[in-house]
């Protein structure tokens, strides 16, 4: 199955949570999730029609909560997964852990990008560096010590310029280490789970595909 391309926010109600898969939106009163807090769909209102969630059922949308989150195709995500099963420590962490290190999560992190979405473009139309060689794999797996940076030639652009400005409001997460002056920044260790920031059940995808 290909990756999605219809509508950002019908997934984030599908989910009945922000997933900010649009910017700087996603923090608006424009939010669809604030205006219409309900499922999309004809029926997405009717409470009635609504039955109790099975444990599967339970499991299979957090998975497909967190990959969406990370903007992953169902291929890319399982593959995530299988290659986490063998490092030692808590398979949901680890599972976590590889998603943020991701070069396209990684340079929306560092505030390059407004949206992982929009990262993804950044990186595909090769305005990324990583230790000054360009990378144009947004699955890319960033090594701490990694300086990952803007080309030169990029920094001007309004989308870069205007999220620049939007993640400067906010403070860096700790195991980022972000030089606005240069556009480039780094990951100063692996991420770990208290210090990664979404709102996550992911044991229980380890307990999906564990069936």
């Amino acid at each position: 199955m290909g990756r999605y391309v219809g509508p950002s926010c019908k997934q984030c109600r599908r989910e009945g949570t922000k997933l900010f898969l649009k910017g700087t939106k996603c923090f608006t009163e424009k939010c669809p999730v604030e205006r219409r807090p309900y499922a999309p769909g004809q029926h997405g209102q009717n409470t009635a029609r609504r039955r109790k969630s099975s444990e599967y059922s339970k499991q299979l949308r957090e998975k497909q909560k967190i990959k969406r989150i990370y903007g992953v195709s169902e291929a890319q995500f399982a593959n995530t997964f299988d290659r986490v099963t063998t490092l030692p420590g808590i398979t949901g962490h680890n599972l976590l852990a590889a998603l943020e290190s991701r070069l396209d999560n990684m340079v929306y992190r560092l505030g390059f990008a407004a949206s992982r979405k929009a990262a993804r473009q950044l990186i595909r139309h090769r305005h990324v560096e990583i230790n000054q060689r360009t990378v144009d794999i947004p699955s890319f797996q960033v090594q701490p010590g990694q300086e990952i940076r803007v080309r030169m030639k990029s920094r001007e652009m309004v989308a870069v310029q205007a999220s620049m400005d939007q993640a400067s409001r906010g403070a860096p997460l700790s195991w980022l280490a972000v030089d606005r002056e240069s556009f480039s920044g780094r990951m100063l260790e692996r991420p770990t789970r208290p210090n990664i920031p979404i709102a996550a059940q992911e044991q229980l995808v380890v307990e999906l595909y564990s069936k």
